[in-house]
């Protein structure tokens, strides 16, 4: 099997899972699961979220995402609990569509390594 095609059965996997637990069978796009993993990622599962907050948990997801590419490190955890990270390589201008896969790969890796998929 091509990477590729294992790419795309993981993350299929991953979409389904996640879309039966979290929207009743309504398919997640990418950005619902970014946010998913946010939330995760910060530990306020059932908590409520501003606007403004959804948006720093997506950030915190790409944020966790991205570090094992070496783009972001973890710093601390503020008074709050919400992670922080700093910047270590600033991420190479890509087009939609290779953003959109190196977010999957992301993804796809993060559940590989919670054992969430195989």
């Amino acid at each position: 099997m091509s990477r590729d095609e294992q790419l795309k059965q993981r993350w299929e996997s991953v979409v389904n899972i996640l879309s039966d637990k979290f929207s009743g069978g309504e398919d997640l796009d990418l950005e619902g699961i970014i946010y998913l993993i946010g939330v995760q990622e910060l530990g306020k599962i059932h908590a409520t979220f501003k606007k403004d907050e959804k948006v720093n948990l997506m950030h915190i997801a790409i944020c966790r995402l991205l570090e094992p590419y070496g783009y972001y490190e973890f710093e601390y955890f503020d008074n709050e609990g919400w992670p922080h990270y700093k910047v270590k390589e600033e991420l190479p201008p890509l087009k939609a569509g290779e953003q959109a896969v190196l977010m999957k790969e992301a993804i796809v890796s993060y559940f590989l390594e919670k054992e969430l998929i195989e």
